[in-house]
């Protein structure tokens, strides 16, 4: 099938500065819902845009890989593909099944609620820094401080540590961003240097173990068999980057839909135990992850696209979440939405390790904040990740009333 004419470029990270184009992805559902896409600098891959689709792709590993060529649009050399491959989001799947397995205990739902006295100690440490300001950054002041100072409580790391962990964070997830990155080389090297953190991490903990996860992935076994060291570093690298960049975006995108929908912010304020399904539906509205790809194993057909072997698919969860078929008046933003299918943690094995720790934090945050900063208000527009790949926001400022205890109306 032809890319319809008139489309934003998908694989221009430009196109998504002002916001996702969902035009574009509304007329791919209806017109292309699998369609080949040039590159400027590349071989192109096909965009999946349904959710049906998304789902049979995400599901069928055999088919569609995610260790042969990564988890990007932009191929790797090897070496960087090797690192990538360590990873759980791209790994091997008999590998994925049993490190998953090393680590699954660590993040199980119980365990994470268990945790919520801490957590909602920390959401309260992050609000008391900018309560009596009368405004502030909400990302770089709140959204970014709680997941990262969350991960540095987990992995039991130092606090004062935390800025290096979000710096190598953002060259990470924002390699085509120039305030983040000086080109997507910086990459590689943040990732290298996030290896050598948890090499003397692992080090440290093996001389003086602690109560934290570093120590329980240290002496988790299955079938007689721990983590290597490369899978270690592997696992704290998406942990600081993935559940830090995730969370943090998931946070300052909610709060932004909010702003823009303020009927369904009265509402969500004046019954918190909304927040549940709220959560689900920003996760939905504003995924912090758009898209992955996968690279196809063999000749496939996919609706009346015909992929071949080696073809990079890209399933785009930011389309797939405002399916027609699936989302009644998929476009609007309903704090009470139910059922909500949405495709933002992923499918099957690939469903996203730390789901729960990320919806914990995001309830508890929001809870607090709606409560303690009732009329919290856009100080000026928000400035956007230069991303394909990330739904994120850099900066949001933001304005309340110090100390505010008063309800919003």
């Amino acid at each position: 099938m032809t890319l319809p004419a008139g489309l934003a470029d998908l694989a221009d990270p430009e196109s998504f500065v002002g916001g996702v184009p969902h035009e574009t992805f509304r007329r791919l559902r209806r017109e292309a819902p699998v369609v080949f896409h040039p590159e400027r600098s590349g071989r192109g891959f096909w965009v999946v845009s349904k959710w049906e689709d998304i789902r049979a792709v995400s599901l069928d590993q055999a088919t569609f890989s995610s260790w042969q060529g990564g988890i990007m649009i932009r191929d790797y050399p090897d070496d960087l593909m090797a690192t990538q491959r360590e990873t759980l989001t791209a790994m091997e799947p008999r590998r994925h099944q049993k490190h998953r397995r090393l680590v699954s205990g660590t993040f199980a739902p119980k365990v994470i609620r268990d945790l919520e006295p801490r957590l909602r100690a920390l959401v309260t440490r992050v609000l008391d820094g900018v309560e009596g300001r009368g405004g502030c950054d909400f990302v770089t002041d709140v959204a970014a401080e709680l997941p990262v100072i969350a991960i540095c409580e987990l992995l039991g790391l130092p606090y004062e540590d935390r800025g290096r962990i979000v710096a190598w964070s953002n060259a990470l997830v924002g390699a085509d961003d120039p305030e983040y990155a000086d080109d997507p080389s910086q990459a590689p090297v943040a990732a290298m240097q996030l290896a050598m953190y948890a090499h003397e991490l692992a080090e440290t903990r093996r001389r003086e173990p602690k109560d934290d996860i570093v120590s329980a992935l240290l002496r988790a076994e299955v079938d007689g068999e721990r983590l290597s060291e490369a899978g270690f570093n592997a696992f704290v690298l998406v942990l600081s980057v993935a559940a830090n960049e995730t969370t943090r975006n998931l946070i300052a995108g909610g709060l932004q839909t909010l702003f823009e929908h303020p009927a369904e912010r009265a509402r969500l304020q004046k019954d918190l135990s909304l927040l549940p399904t709220a959560i689900e539906e920003m996760l939905r509205y504003v995924p912090p992850v758009m898209h992955f790809r996968r690279t196809a194993t063999r000749d496939v057909r996919l609706r009346d696209a015909d992929i071949t072997a080696g073809d990079k698919v890209t399933v785009w969860y930011v389309s797939g979440n405002r399916d027609e078929d699936v989302f009644p008046d998929p476009d609007r933003f309903d704090v009470g939405r139910t059922p909500n299918d949405h495709l933002s943690f992923g499918f099957g094995s690939h469903y996203c390790l730390g789901a729960s720790l990320a919806q914990l934090e995001a309830r508890l945050l929001f809870e607090e904040l709606l409560t303690r900063l009732p009329d919290i208000a856009p100080a000026g527009p928000p400035e956007r990740l230069r991303s394909n790949h990330i739904g994120g926001i850099k900066h949001l400022p933001v304005r309340f009333t110090p100390s505010a205890r008063r309800s919003f109306a």
